[in-house]
């Protein structure tokens, strides 16, 4: 496989797609060993049996954060360390070799080191980062794999949605859960996404963006998109559904708090939101690693309309959104030290 040109992209014009680029990295490990070792290979493709634990039993789980080229003419990448703690339970939970943050991390930079060339100019995107681990061994029986394999690919990206920023129109759903209390719901486990993708293309059947899930055990309480948080504000209170094991622990959902909380002054709760609080809230936005900050314009359920903020982006939501991006692009003091700068050097 070829690995295409950084001097060809058209960085105005990136979506939210895998390119090919330069390498990858690679390491196995067997259960009962730790992670350690590991290599950069050229980006292709890979080789499993057809009786890998992650094709049979959907034995994985992976992680997505971003570097991005900043105004200092810096790369950071932005609160890695949190990634490395949700892998570490996610694999412990999968009963795969729980990740250590210091492999984590170092591999994660080896790998954006090596594919430098194709980090979007300042402001033009970002270079998404896909660390995944994954049962490889075979594995007929209902049991663990007993070998697994750790790889990190990077994409340069734009917006996660075809059209930008704008303001989305959500469904709630009825018919679908994404995940049930005390499953795996807050691990960043690859079937919990599988799970949404059917009610999501219904969904965009039907002209909505993305998909509400309600909770599994009382369906009168939100939970989650399919790959973002949500949050709701009115008056002065900011409320999410709080994480009660079957919600993602999103990062950008923990930093959005902390800057409401803290830079704002807002009364931010993590607690059980209703569907009907949502619907009379005067804002709704979603957060994600992808999606960064995104207003909510409409929310549609059982056929009903509602529409927030006479459907464009929110005073709130704007704020919250240029806040986080003047962090990570260092335009604004990082005065919560979340920012990881990156060796342009390579690394051994």
């Amino acid at each position: 496989m070829i690995a295409l040109d950084p001097k060809k992209i058209d960085w105005d014009s990136l979506g939210f797609d895998a390119l090919e680029t330069k390498s990858m990295f690679k390491a196995t490990c067997k259960t009962g060993e730790s992670w350690n070792g590991g290599e950069l290979v050229p980006y292709g493709t890979i080789q499993l049996s057809p009786a890998a634990g992650v094709l049979n039993y959907g034995q994985g789980v992976f992680e997505g954060t971003k570097a991005f080229r900043t105004v200092k003419d810096r790369i950071i990448m932005f609160r890695p360390e949190m990634n490395a703690q949700r892998m570490a339970m996610s694999t412990k939970r999968l009963c795969i070799p729980e990740m250590n943050t210091e492999f984590f991390l170092h591999a994660i930079e080896r790998t954006i080191q090596d594919n430098i060339e194709y980090i979007p100019p300042y402001r033009k995107g970002s270079l998404y980062i896909r660390p995944i681990v994954w049962g490889t061994s075979p594995a007929l029986g209902v049991r663990p794999a007993e070998e697994y394999t750790f790889m990190i690919f990077v994409s340069p990206v734009g917006p996660y949605f075809k059209d930008g920023v704008k303001p989305l129109h959500l469904k709630v759903s009825d018919e679908y859960h994404r995940a049930a209390p005390k499953g795996i719901g807050n691990a960043k486990a690859i079937g919990n996404y599988s799970a949404s993708l059917f009610p999501l293309l219904e969904a965009k059947k039907e002209g909505f963006d993305e998909v509400i899930y309600l909770n599994a055990s009382d369906e009168r309480l939100i939970e989650e998109l399919g790959s973002a948080n949500l949050f709701v504000f009115k008056g002065n209170t900011l409320k999410t559904p709080k994480l009660c094991g079957s919600i993602l622990p999103g990062i950008t959902r923990d930093s959005v708090i902390k800057l409401a909380r803290e830079k704002l002054g807002f009364d931010v709760q993590e607690t059980d939101v209703s569907l009907d609080v949502v619907l009379a809230s005067d804002e709704v936005f979603c957060t994600g690693t992808a999606v960064v900050v995104n207003p909510v314009g409409k929310i549609t359920h059982q056929g009903q309309e509602h529409s927030f903020n006479n459907g464009v982006t929110g005073h709130v939501t704007g704020k919250i959104r240029k806040m986080l991006l003047g962090i990570q692009r260092e335009e604004c003091e990082d005065t919560f030290g979340w920012l990881h700068p990156v060796n342009e050097h390579k690394s051994g």
